[in-house]
C-alpha cells in the first residue's frame, strides 16, 4: 500500500511510521531530559520554606516527577516498538 500526495509524491507507510516513532521517542527523550534538569534544579535551590512545607510538597514532587520519567520511558519504548514494526512493513 502506498500513499500518493497530490503533489506526486508517493510516501511509504514504513517511512510514515519510521517518522511517527521519531517523533515518539523525540518527546519522550526530552520529558526525561526535563525531568533530570527539574530534579537537579530542586536539588540546588536554596531551602527558604520551612521543612514542615517542604516535607508535604516533597512527597507530591517526587510522584510527579516519577510519573513524568514513566511516561518518557513509555514514548522511548513506543518510539522503538514503532520502528521495529515499520521493518515489517
Amino acid at each position: 500500500m502506498v500513499l500518493h500526495a497530490q503533489s506526486g509524491l508517493v510516501i511509504a507507510p514504513a517511512l510514515l511510521l519510521n517518522g511517527l516513532a521519531l517523533l515518539c521517542a523525540l518527546c519522550g527523550g526530552w520529558l526525561l531530559l526535563a525531568t533530570q534538569w527539574r530534579e537537579t534544579r530542586a536539588l540546588r535551590r536554596p531551602l527558604a520554606a520551612s521543612t514542615l512545607e517542604t516535607a508535604s510538597s516533597d512527597g507530591s514532587t517526587q510522584r510527579v516527577n516519577q510519573l513524568f520519567n514513566r511516561v518518557g520511558g513509555a514514548g522511548l519504548l513506543l518510539g522503538l516498538g514503532l520502528s521495529m514494526a515499520s521493518r515489517l512493513l
